[in-house]
């Protein structure tokens, strides 16, 4: 069956055309009335009278397309597209936009003489596409500048700032306690609060500042022409604008405050990155002091200095781990009563690159900062394992900071060691801080029951410092308790010590758990521990951590503390 050419453009909604350049005569497709709303082929039968058809604010035409074109037809014609907005009647208020698609092709001079093509109406898809070009630049609730097209403009702030060698700042204002409302009222009302504290903020600023929707709960404020004076009175401007009264939703009145940091530039903050971090920190400092209040960044000395610190160490912890510079030293733990090692307490080490070695207390607390501890478990779990399954009369306690205790791949990395090599498990102690202990007893006496059904003991590391309670410590269900080293190590000299010491090995016996005294110092003490009932001693009297593996010369090791 013959392919029916007009029936087809009907169908699809497409109008052809032929445009002889040389006489300027257009021949439109039978359709034309039905797809450019009632346009009436004989008004637009020249290129000059359908010229007078269009918007005078396009951006293009078909016309400036072909004969702007610098490409050369090579014989076949050369591909052109156009898109722009028709008004069917002259002066009306009714237009469509359109898409033009075909080709031209040159006469003998080489310049375009005649083109052939087919028009549709995109009215949808223009709109859909301007809607995208919004929502790029411009939030969808508020209506204001997204954080994409805020940051642009603060870039241009700030070089205008410079350039000028004017001020300008950058403020976030934080709708507080927003979390609350999603939880009473629900995400609608929660949006209509957003939406209503966008109006108060915009409300309150000069023609030239600017206003940003930065994340859920913040905007971002640029005010320009903006001095460190000037900062404090636009803040508590903008605090009172949102305070002074209620927000009415559907859900009834919502009082609402901000809370606002922000760091003036350049004098403060040289780069955007510099004004978005230390407006965020004074937002911070903000909170802390007290809801609904303003801070503004101000330089700190030992902040920065800290800073600095902080980023030489994230370097010299990864150099480490990729460099294989992380070791383990052993403390021994012996007996009480015969002084025979029962396990060793396996302790990190970092070697610098010149060969000295950094003590575990000097950079935990640092990595624990920096959120780099896990990385450092894992790695020294790995050391440890390697060295358990290498020496059968080694037995091992390993520290486990509280971000490791939820790491999936750390315990992918015990459970996986363990299953691989049978029997090891009763070798190894696990420890916990009990100040991470008592944080959240539930979450940690999941992690221990965890630990005892791989078939490991747990220990309470430094016990007696977070004090925890008699209830509590039978709750978790550890194996021992190694008694904080600040009481044990002036046992000989403290009234207080002795008494503290003392009770705790007395709890640890009622409860039938293992103790360990840590800091062990002088023979005195150590008498009086095991006079006590402690059962194992630990610290300078016995001998200090070591890289030296005493084990692989004979030493043995006991299995009496798994009696315990």
């Amino acid at each position: 069956m013959p392919l029916d050419a007009a029936a087809i453009f009907a169908m699809v909604g497409e109008v052809p055309y032929a445009w002889d350049l040389a006489s300027d005569r257009i021949a439109w497709g039978a359709n034309l009335a039905d797809v450019l709303k009632g346009l009436d082929p004989a008004s637009v039968s020249t290129g000059r009278a359908f010229a007078l058809r269009l918007s005078g604010d396009n951006a293009q035409t078909r016309f400036e397309v072909i004969n702007h074109s610098v490409l050369a037809d090579p014989g076949d014609g050369v591909p052109f597209q156009a898109q722009y907005r028709v008004t069917p009647q002259p002066g009306g208020e009714t237009s469509m936009w359109v898409e033009d698609v075909g080709r031209w092709f040159a006469g003998p001079n080489g310049k375009p003489a005649r083109a052939v093509g087919v028009v549709r109406v995109i009215d949808e898809r223009r709109a859909e596409e301007e809607r995208l070009s919004y929502l790029s630049k411009f939030d969808g609730l508020t209506g204001e500048m997204n954080r994409w097209h805020l940051t642009e403009v603060l870039g241009a702030t700030l070089d205008e700032s410079v350039r000028f060698r004017s001020s300008c700042a950058f403020l976030i204002a934080a709708v507080d306690n927003l979390a609350r409302v999603n939880e009473a009222y629900g995400f609608d009302v929660a949006d209509e609060v957003i939406a209503t504290v966008a109006k108060r903020l915009r409300a309150k600023l000069r023609g030239g500042d600017c206003l940003g929707r930065f994340s859920g709960n913040k905007f971002g404020i640029i005010l320009k022409s903006c001095s460190a004076d000037d900062i404090v009175t636009a803040a508590e401007r903008l605090l009172a604008g949102v305070r002074d009264d209620v927000v009415q939703t559907r859900a009834g009145a919502v009082a609402v405050t901000v809370t606002i940091g922000g760091v003036v530039a350049p004098r403060h903050a040289r780069t955007i990155h510099e004004i978005l971090s230390r407006a965020q920190e004074a937002l911070d400092a903000a909170k802390a002091k007290r809801r609904g209040s303003f801070h503004a960044y101000r330089p700190n000395i030992e902040r920065e200095a800290l800073r600095r610190e902080n980023v030489r160490s994230t370097d010299e912890i990864i150099g480490a781990l990729n460099e294989r510079r992380i070791t383990v030293a052993f403390e021994p733990v012996v007996s009480a009563i015969t002084r025979a090692p029962m396990f060793y307490e396996c302790l990190m080490r970092i070697r610098r690159a010149d060969g000295t070695l950094v003590p575990a207390n000097d950079i935990i607390p640092i990595a624990e900062r920096l959120g780099l501890v896990r990385l450092l478990d894992h790695r020294v779990l790995e050391l440890v394992a390697a060295e358990m399954t290498r020496s059968p009369n080694f037995s091992a306690s390993l520290n486990v900071s509280p971000a490791s205790t939820t790491d999936p791949d750390w315990w992918s990395g015990l459970t996986g060691f363990l299953r691989a090599h049978p029997g090891v498990a009763e070798r190894l102690t696990i420890e916990i801080t009990e100040t991470a202990a008592i944080q959240d007893i539930d979450d940690t006496r999941g992690f221990v029951t965890r630990v005892r059904d791989l078939g490991c003991r747990i220990a309470i590391d430094d016990f007696g410092a977070g004090y925890t309670s008699f209830r509590n410590l039978r709750k978790l269900g550890v194996d021992m308790i190694k008694i904080d080293g600040a009481f044990v190590q002036n046992l000989t000299r403290s009234e207080d010590d002795r008494a503290f010491v003392r009770t705790l090995v007395e709890l640890a016996q009622r409860l039938s758990l293992s103790t360990v005294a840590e800091w062990v110092q002088d023979e005195e003490a150590a008498t009086m521990l095991a006079r006590w009932g402690c059962d194992y001693l630990q610290g300078a009297l016995i001998g200090l951590a070591s890289q030296d593996k005493p084990w692989l010369a004979g030493a043995a090791t006991t299995d009496d503390i798994a009696a315990k």
